[in-house]
């Protein structure tokens, strides 16, 4: 499926950001993170009724209009979230210059049916947004936010859109989807306002060192060889038998997550165990939103990476199912009120460094490492810009260049909202093995079609 970029522009705020919030602070929990951009793509098809002829419809006409409702409705969203309209800089903040997020108009030589069909999903990197080419650390003069808009021949539409981590976690990046959706249909009720207080809540230190980062702790699990992505499906049959698999004396109302974490836990381990010739230890890493763990409760409208990560070691060479539920369940719930007030105030960054070391210390100890972030219950799928809710949210698959890979695996929502769609990053040669093991295909499909 070839992709022709049409047109390149900069959608800058409908209103001038005012002279006293042109520098945006990042906090001290974005100083830990890297400037990576999160990508997720919305796929719309012309009409939620996939039966009804377009053939008396002026495709064409209608996809502009989209574009240009698109366009203006994300010129007045930048008025919320004025720090996506500007650049990174050194020093850990954003310059909201109002130079405008860039934005991508694309067309691809093909439907959206016929993609979604069986989606490839190394193709999926051609619907977003190109990165920087820049090393990582290097963030001076990097857009903020970017936005490519892919029409297909049949008038569905893919719309990508791309936020620095540094800037703001998931939680962050479902708020400004919502609110430009929101702001598409005029339905201004529904545009909540950016609470931007987390570098009062976290203040930054200057003095932070820039080899204190997640990638840089992570580094040292990165493998040579040819990174690839596959989806392993779980409806909502499979996740409640696992969940029934799940239920002991210390876990008694399992979570989707966990369960869909732990079995694929299982069977990772055992995909990435030839590899190393024997076995040895694995650190299972969840990320937590702290918002709702901070006393009192931080609000879902403050934007930043108000998150940290949970671990659990796993020592022996083989771990009962409903056992790394429980370990599961017990590193996620470890963080509590007390530690994130101990991230606040002039004694955050001692008390983030302890963190980051005693994390440290555990992957010490760790020859490999899982990765998990979840986007589940964000309501990607409510995302509606004025012709209906998506029929698919995506990741970016691997497209073929990556030489060195994480062990990374991506949560989303099904369409119907009880199933999760397993992004998995792994080796080549890992991930074929994962294709066979039987106790995951019992419960998981492999890369069926969204159209499902």
């Amino acid at each position: 499926m070839d992709v022709e970029i049409i047109s390149r522009e900069h959608i800058k705020p409908s209103s001038p950001t005012p002279v006293h919030l042109k520098t945006h602070k990042l906090c001290l929990l974005d100083q830990f993170t890297n400037h990576t951009y999160a990508r997720r793509v919305l796929y719309c098809p012309l009409t939620q009724d996939l039966n009804l002829s377009s053939t008396l419809l002026d495709i064409d006409h209608v996809v502009a209009e989209r574009l240009q409702l698109l366009k203006q409705s994300l010129s007045e969203t930048l008025t919320l979230f004025y720090p996506l309209a500007g650049k990174m800089t050194d020093n850990f903040s954003v310059n909201c210059n109002d130079e405008g997020i860039p934005f991508v108009e694309a067309r691809a030589k093909g439907s959206l049916n016929e993609f979604l069909k069986q989606p490839n999903l190394s193709l999926i990197s051609r619907f977003v947004p190109e990165q920087s080419r820049k090393r990582i650390g290097e963030i001076a003069g990097e857009y903020v936010a970017k936005v490519q808009v892919t029409s297909f021949t049949c008038g569905g539409l893919a719309i990508s859109a791309c936020t620095s981590h540094m800037f703001g976690d998931g939680t962050t990046f479902s708020m400004f989807l919502k609110n430009w959706a929101a702001i598409a249909r005029k339905n201004y009720e529904e545009a909540i306002s950016p609470v931007f207080s987390a570098s009062s809540l976290f203040p930054p230190t200057d003095e932070y060192p820039r080899e204190a980062t997640w990638i840089a702790q992570s580094n040292r699990f990165l493998k040579a060889g040819r990174g690839v992505t596959r989806r392993f499906v779980f409806d909502a049959e499979a996740i409640a038998n696992l969940k029934a698999k799940a239920v002991s004396s210390y876990v008694q109302n399992p979570t989707r997550v966990e369960v869909v974490s732990a079995v694929l836990s299982k069977c990772v381990m055992a995909a990435i165990k030839p590899s190393s010739g024997s076995h040895k230890p694995t650190l299972l890493t969840h990320t937590v939103n702290l918002r709702r763990k901070a006393k009192p409760q931080i609000s879902e409208y403050c934007t930043g990476n108000i998150v940290l990560r949970a671990n659990a070691l796993c020592k022996e060479e083989e771990v009962e199912f409903d056992e790394l539920v429980r370990r599961l369940r017990e590193a996620i719930m470890k963080p509590k009120g007390d530690f994130v007030k101990s991230l606040q105030g002039d004694e955050g960054f001692i008390n983030l460094c302890k963190a980051i070391k005693d994390e440290d210390e555990l992957c010490s100890s760790a020859a490999d490492r899982i990765m998990f972030t979840s986007w589940c219950n964000f309501g990607f799928y409510n995302i509606d810009f004025g012709w209906g809710n998506p029929i698919w949210v995506s990741s970016v698959g691997s497209d073929g260049s990556i030489t060195k890979a994480f062990n990374l695996i991506i949560l989303i929502d099904t369409r119907l909202g009880n199933g999760i769609d397993a992004w998995v990053f792994l080796r080549e040669e890992e991930m074929a093995l994962l294709e066979l093991d039987k106790e995951l295909l019992a419960f998981a499909s492999m890369d069926p079609s969204p159209l499902g």
